[in-house]
């Protein structure tokens, strides 16, 4: 595919999204970008987070984990599951009691000042690599299909990447991307589920052929029983995905942002079990996506030499393998789904920053408006240069590097809402910040060293569950401290 018709396609696709802007963001005040002014439909909320909680590490990364992971994924999606059960019966019901528009204001009524700023950081942190890890996978392939046969360099990719959310979520924030995130959501449904379909009409399959081949190559196991010290365990998936979910959309501004837009708890609450439901359906659908370009890539015995996460670039635009009609998907579905998450979470750092530093919520002020689109310009740049610094050190799986961070950045988030929900103690405040500090870099040399003191057992994505253990524990060795303090 030639690099015009990529710019073309992209243009027409942005342009659709800047016109929904523009019909949706009439409104740029502070209420309407943070939290929608909550007015928004459940149910449009719910279509939207699928494709934010899927993104592009989904689009790409997940079909290329296939190759040597199988099926197991899904293990850490039915965990998911629970963890949505948690969000939507204890954490949500809480946000809206509290009336939050940042959601660790919570933290800030139960133990103080530096609680509740530890906890805006992390989800800073977060978000920004979390973020930049799926902006970095459009990058590559705008770079692949675009750039690159152009002669420019990846930077480039990055700026246009970069500079495209900001575009259209300028001015109304949340109330603009519950309604792109829509239209983002069924594009990259839509084209998952054509690219298996071209794939399979050229292997000349019927629907039960192609479902025998996946199994028969071995790449639709579940689940893994046999090994306890695999990081593919059952139980450690399980647990791992639960926990995930808790902590990197129960605990997270991004995710939750468009839940508090909604009108009542209720509606919230349909929102977050429907979306649930369908998210498992539309991660087996990005499964068998995955085993579909394997089983293609090896019936052609095509070899581009590249990692896993380029195979569905490569074989759709840049060799264009599948067919124009198959290239022209995967570059809507691209963008839609790194753009369904990307674009969200550019709202949410700029909400964050702005209520939990900036206190626009305590004092609002003529300025602010001026002043929350400064910030939104701030962490633009910020994502660029994080991106950036990703591909000179990235040598692995996005999805596995994704995962892998959040253990250490949510692990402080879980274990201070853990903490601050199921106790009725008191930590320090002032010392917060150091067990949150503490706790992430015990979980590195624990993980480091895992397979060494425990007799072979491999840490993975379970981290996140220790980081946050060891963070409780800080809290209430802290809360000891406290009340022999008050006895003496």
């Amino acid at each position: 595919m030639s690099p015009q018709t990529v710019i073309w396609i992209i243009a027409l696709y942005f342009g659709v999204l800047i016109l929904i802007s523009f019909l949706t963001g009439k409104d740029d005040s502070n209420q309407a970008f943070f939290i929608g002014k909550k007015e928004s439909p459940w149910y449009i909320v719910a279509f939207g987070m699928i494709g934010a909680s899927l993104s592009g590490v989904t689009f790409i990364s997940i079909p290329g984990w296939v190759a040597t992971n199988q099926f197991s994924y899904m293990q850490m999606v039915l965990g998911y599951l629970a963890g949505y059960l948690v969000i939507g019966l204890v954490l949500m019901p809480l946000y809206y009691k509290l009336n939050l528009t940042s959601i660790y204001g919570y933290l800030d009524q139960r133990f103080g000042f530096w609680s509740y700023k530890t906890g805006a950081f992390y989800f800073l942190l977060s978000r920004v690599i979390g973020a930049s890890f799926r902006l970095f996978l459009v990058a590559i392939s705008l770079h692949l299909a675009v750039f690159e046969q152009l002669g420019l360099p990846f930077w480039v990719a990055v700026l246009v990447a970069v500079l495209l959310i900001w575009v259209y979520t300028f001015k109304s924030g949340i109330k603009t991307i519950i309604w792109t995130d829509t239209l983002q959501t069924a594009a990259m449904l839509l084209a998952a589920f054509a690219t298996i379909w071209v794939i399979k009409d050229k292997m000349d399959w019927d629907f039960s052929s192609m479902t025998r081949a996946i199994s028969d190559a071995g790449y639709s196991q579940w689940f893994f029983w046999e090994d306890w010290n695999s990081d593919r365990h059952f139980v450690k998936q399980f647990l791992a995905g639960m926990f995930i979910t808790i902590a990197m959309t129960g605990l997270d501004q991004d995710m939750m942002q468009k839940n508090l837009s909604c009108k009542s708890i209720k509606e919230a609450q349909k929102n977050m079990f429907w979306f649930s439901v369908v998210l498992v359906f539309a991660n087996v659908l990005f499964l068998s996506l995955g085993a579909m370009l394997f089983l293609f890539r090896d019936a052609i015995g095509f070899d581009p030499a590249a990692t896993a996460d380029e195979l569905f670039p490569a074989l759709a635009v840049k060799r264009a393998k599948l067919g124009m009609f198959a290239g022209v998907l995967f570059i809507i579905g691209l963008v839609a789904a790194a753009y369904s998450s990307a674009d969200s979470a550019l709202t949410a750092l700029t909400t964050s920053f702005c209520v939990d530093f900036l206190n626009m919520e305590k004092k609002p002020k003529v300025s602010d408006r001026t002043t929350r689109k400064m910030v939104h310009i701030g962490f633009t740049a910020v994502l660029f240069f994080v991106i950036i610094i990703f591909n000179a050190i990235n040598d692995e799986s996005v999805v596995s590097g994704l995962f892998k961070v959040a253990g250490y950045t949510y692990g402080p988030l879980l274990g201070l809402y853990a903490f601050g929900m199921f106790t009725k103690l008191n930590a320090r405040d002032k010392w917060v910040p150091l067990v949150c500090i503490v706790a992430p870099a015990l979980s590195y040399v624990l993980q480091a060293y895992s397979a060494i003191w425990f007799n072979g057992y491999k840490i993975g994505f379970e981290l996140l569950l220790i980081n946050g253990v060891l963070t409780f524990s800080g809290l209430w060795l802290l809360s000891l401290g406290n009340a022999v303090r008050e006895k003496a």
